[in-house]
């Protein structure tokens, strides 16, 4: 196998290992909420939503240290511990403590901020500048597979429960810790690509450099022109992401309106979300040079995707189902509840999603394709912002213009990548 052969096969190691991990990870946050609220116990008083709060502050924090830690401890087995981490997190579930369950929140926002900066620095080590798009792709697509098989599982697993039983959590968080844990040995798998001179110098220097140059270096990436301008994109991920990761799925499990089955939707709207990521890391991580607009058109079709969901979940979606008791709410916003609606935003969020994540990560490994640790480490700084406990129209209203603001930039900052990149073709030439 030649060298570009064996930098594939490790995207593909790369994106099947977050698979597994995140197959257990996202579907225990897209549950634990609903969990929670039916686990019945007098000693017992966290939060899912907190938790999240704790588990994104932490990430946020933690991503200042975070190329310090990948170049001493090397990304394949950075990315090993944070899964071993989140098969913690997971396995505390099947039967939580207050004190345990909020401590497994620390560790795991400090696992995060080191697994995303050595993703991005394994992701940039086997990518050139013409295969960053396809193999954001292929990365992008794989992970997202997690959010069908996990949410399959949970929709049959749940069908027909008006109340999680101790045997239904139990049952579910073992199978999960499980699959998080075979995650975690895949990475082990990826093995390093062959030198290629000035390419692979350059994008290890990372690993070379010493602890205090790699935490200093994020700091000043994070005020480089480029980065400033993907700022409000990257922001703006990390506000949808908390909405449909940790707070529609909530919000579906607590529409009575939907009937008996209202708690297995949660799964089967994390099916959609999923096909829509699927679709969209399969088709439009290849197609950064489709036309002459480079990134643009994909950007913006995310842009125009998630309007549309919002639109509709604000006229579908009762306004208290965020912080709906444990019984749900019989209330309805401005038309009759419709679970084919509720599934179809489900779908538009996943597929807006993915149009802002692969161009996302694509930019960025291209324009700091010398230097990826420290920028996929400011990536995440960015984009992780703790969940929000706000009224749905509120926060529904600031996505919206927070996904307006982050169009324009990106267009901006991918105008400067392409003319940096005909000034370097010119130049070789």
């Amino acid at each position: 196998m030649g060298p570009e052969g064996k930098k594939l096969l490790n995207i593909v190691i790369l994106g099947f290992g977050f698979m597994f991990m995140f197959t257990a990870f996202q579907t225990c946050g897209n549950i634990e909420q609903t969990v929670l609220k039916s686990f019945n116990s007098t000693d017992f008083h966290g939060s899912g939503y907190t938790s999240m709060a704790i588990i994104y502050g932490v990430f946020s924090a933690s991503n200042r240290i975070a190329p310090s830690v990948v170049t001493v401890m090397g990304p394949q087995f950075s990315i090993f511990f944070r899964g071993f981490l989140n098969s913690g997190y997971i396995a505390m579930f099947i039967y939580p403590y207050t004190w345990s369950f909020y401590t497994a929140s620390v560790l795991v926002g400090v696992g995060a901020a080191v697994l995303w900066t050595a993703q991005g620095n394994v992701l940039a080590i086997n990518s050139s500048e013409n295969t960053i798009g396809r193999n954001s792709g292929i990365f992008w697509a794989l992970l997202q597979f997690s959010l069908f098989f996990g949410n399959l599982y949970i929709y049959f697993a749940w069908h027909g429960h008006d109340h999680i039983t101790d045997k239904d959590r139990q049952t579910v968080f073992i199978s999960l810790t499980v699959i998080s844990l075979v995650g975690c040995f895949l990475f082990f798998l990826i093995r390093k690509p062959d030198p290629e001179p000035a390419a692979n110098e350059a994008a290890e220097s990372l690993l070379q450099a010493d602890s205090t140059e790699s935490c200093s270096g994020a700091c000043k990436m994070f005020a480089t022109p480029e980065m400033l301008l993907l700022s409000v994109s990257i922001g703006y991920t990390g506000l949808e992401l908390t909405f449909y990761s940790g707070v529609y799925g909530t919000c579906i499990g607590a529409m009575t309106r939907f009937g008996h089955d209202a708690k297995s939707l949660i799964g089967l709207s994390g099916i959609c979300i999923g096909i829509g990521e699927i679709l969209g890391g399969g088709v439009f991580g290849m197609m950064n040079r489709c036309s002459r607009f480079g990134r643009n058109p994909v950007v913006l079709l995310g842009l125009v995707t998630h309007y549309a969901a919002f639109y509709l979940i604000f006229l579908n979606i009762a306004p208290d189902a965020p912080i709906a008791p444990e019984g749900g709410t019989d209330l309805q916003a401005f038309i009759s509840p419709s679970v084919g609606v509720a599934l179809l935003c489900s779908f538009l969020l996943g597929l807006g999603d993915s149009c802002f994540n692969t161009q996302l990560l694509s930019i960025i490994g291209f324009t700091f394709h010398d230097n990826s640790a420290p920028a996929f480490a400011v990536f995440k700084f960015i984009q992780v912002t703790p969940p929000l406990q706000s009224i749905m129209a509120a926060m529904l209203l600031i996505m919206v213009l927070t996904g307006f603001l982050g169009s324009v930039t990106f267009f901006l900052a991918e105008w400067r990548a392409e003319s940096s990149r005909r000034e370097s073709d010119y130049d070789s030439i």
